[in-house]
């Protein structure tokens, strides 16, 4: 397996994807076969995450997802 779930989804690096066991969002900074690690947005503890819990975030998750960042980045440049 390579990171896909029952449905084929495969989380790309970098995208913004939902942990379905919490509903987490988290940016997808690796995978494997055994996991899938999500960063949450604008920074913190990284998290494990099955890769058959992984979807993908909605427009409007990512969307607010992206604006954390973008202010974390300007509080912290």
């Amino acid at each position: 397996m390579s990171g896909a779930d029952e449905s084929g989804y495969v989380p790309e690096l970098g995208s913004y994807a939902v942990d379905s066991r919490d509903g987490r969002v988290g940016r997808v900074m690796s995978r494997d076969g055994s996991y899938v690690l999500l960063r949450p947005p604008g920074g913190g503890t990284q998290w494990d995450c099955p890769p058959e819990s992984v979807h993908p975030a909605p427009p409007g998750e990512v969307l607010r997802a992206k604006v954390t960042e973008m202010n974390r980045e300007r509080r912290y440049p």
